[in-house]
């Protein structure tokens, strides 16, 4: 037997590695980090399940943390932010390519025959709140001045800042992203509107006749404000498994998605900002989807692959955070109240909420008047239901990043539902364990909440994980096999 002295090994990363693998069980550690794919961020739980045959009282599959080399058992974060986790963002993005694509082509309990339906791609903008540095090219594609006179090279920092701060629009741009969701909710009611009127309806007659499916997620342009790319698709009134009526096709719904965005206004009323009319800005986008196979740029492929890349980004892709700024044991309270009521400062934030100070956050000075905006309208009491301290790391932004509706097609949680069934049959057909009985079987278990990460060592194991499938992933699609 071999025993390491690792009092002289200098990094504590590499010390804890070495007893890891020294460890007997050091199989059933790494195979646990195997199973995860490379996550980042895993989630430790502590506990013990039985699956009991209620007809005879037998136990037959036992299973405790207990066992477990590290005591304890590593499941996936599930983090859809690909600065927070790629190979769980990598899988979120696959489960929305199939989301979207299954409304665009057919499959996952939607018909073959939806991709007949009138479908259009459209994206919606912000207005401009103050010009801002751009690389633009010609029709040639040559590329032209910026307002400053100058070129900029696609990755230079400046593109998407204020050309002029002083004059820029910030609180505007703050309240355009808290109420972008409020801006698409109305764009969907004035949607049918203009639909019924296109065709000569009422709104009731309408409806009776066709529905409106969409699905549509959230991008952050680097001048750091969101804009929506949306799959909308026309069917009959039962939903995908019907047609719409034959007068309703793609240019219809072309025209009633820009008379609709058009329309769409939010107006905000405060004394310290004025009152301010939103809506969405003039470059509206939209486009036909067309079946795969053709010439067209918009396939269904196409379209899917582009909805779910946009999925997994977060606001960090325009130079921001990916973490909240906010306190959440106080949420700018104070940590506990004394007996006249005086909140008492939290020892974490001296009360403000605000859990770092501003100077001291390492992003672009655009992004930081962005943030110290949210601050500043956050204390306002109009504001408040608007919870920008809360979301200030979002630049205001507080809606979900994908959303669709009910009837467009599968929905996530049944496509992780599938993919954790046939999970669970893998593991019991690897333990050798008869085809349990809904009826007859009962799976009892008692999980409790350890903590999230790796040890150090372990954290090694997994980068390596994530390394060697990513290198795996690189070679198959430059052509590669086996």
């Amino acid at each position: 037997m071999v025993t390491l002295d690792l009092r002289h090994v200098a990094s504590p990363a590499v010390r804890d590695l070495l007893r890891l693998v020294s460890h007997p069980d050091f199989d059933r550690a790494q195979q646990q980090i195997e199973c995860l794919g490379g996550c980042t961020e895993p989630v430790r739980l502590t506990g013990r399940t039985a699956t009991v045959d209620t007809t005879t009282g037998e136990v037959l599959r036992s299973y405790t943390t207990a066992e477990e080399p590290t005591g304890s058992l590593l499941t996936a974060c599930g983090n859809r932010r690909a600065s927070r986790c790629p190979a769980c963002s990598r899988l979120y993005a696959a489960d929305t390519y199939h989301l979207i694509r299954a409304g665009l082509s057919g499959g996952k309990t939607v018909p073959d025959t939806v991709r007949t339906h009138p479908r259009v791609f459209a994206t919606l903008t912000p207005p401009s709140f103050g010009p801002v540095h751009n690389h633009t090219t010609n029709a040639n594609g040559i590329p032209r001045p910026c307002r400053c006179r100058k070129l900029h090279d696609p990755t230079d920092p400046l593109i998407g800042t204020p050309l002029n701060p002083a004059t820029y629009d910030y609180a505007g741009a703050v309240l355009f992203n808290a109420h972008a969701s409020a801006l698409w909710a109305r764009f969907t009611t004035y949607l049918r509107r203009e639909l019924a009127a296109s065709l000569g309806m009422t709104q009731k007659a309408a409806h009776a006749v066709l529905r409106i499916s969409f699905a549509k997620v959230a991008e952050y342009q680097q001048r750091g404000l969101v804009h929506f790319h949306a799959v909308i698709r026309l069917d009959g009134p039962d939903g995908s498994s019907q047609p719409p009526p034959p007068y309703a096709t793609d240019a219809v719904l072309a025209d009633a998605v820009r008379a609709a965005a058009a329309r769409v206004r939010v107006t905000v009323e405060s004394d310290a900002v004025g009152e301010r009319e939103l809506a969405w800005g003039e470059q509206l986008d939209v486009r036909e989807i067309t079946a795969f196979g053709s010439d067209s740029e918009f396939t269904d492929q196409a379209v899917a692959a582009y909805v779910a890349k946009y999925a997994t980004k977060s606001a960090d892709a325009s130079g921001t955070l990916d973490r909240a700024l906010f306190c959440r044991p106080c949420q700018g309270r104070g940590a506990t109240l004394l007996p006249h009521g005086t909140p008492l400062p939290c020892t974490a934030c001296d009360g403000t909420g605000q859990a770092r100070p501003l100077p001291r956050l390492a992003v672009a000075r655009h992004v930081r008047q962005m943030i110290r905006t949210c601050w500043e309208l956050g204390r306002l009491p109009e504001f408040a239901d608007l919870k920008l301290w809360k979301w200030a790391h979002m630049l205001g932004f507080r809606g979900h990043f994908s959303t669709k509706s009910r009837r467009y097609s599968t929905t996530l949680g049944a496509l992780r539902a599938a993919r954790r069934a046939w999970r669970t049959e893998q593991a019991r057909t690897h333990a050798g364990l008869p085809e349990p009985h809904p009826d007859t079987t009962l799976v009892v278990g008692h999980w409790a909440y350890q903590g999230s990460g790796y040890s150090p060592g372990a954290a090694l194991l997994a980068a390596a994980v994530w390394h060697r499938w990513e290198l795996e992933r690189r070679f198959i699609a430059e052509g590669g096999c086996g």
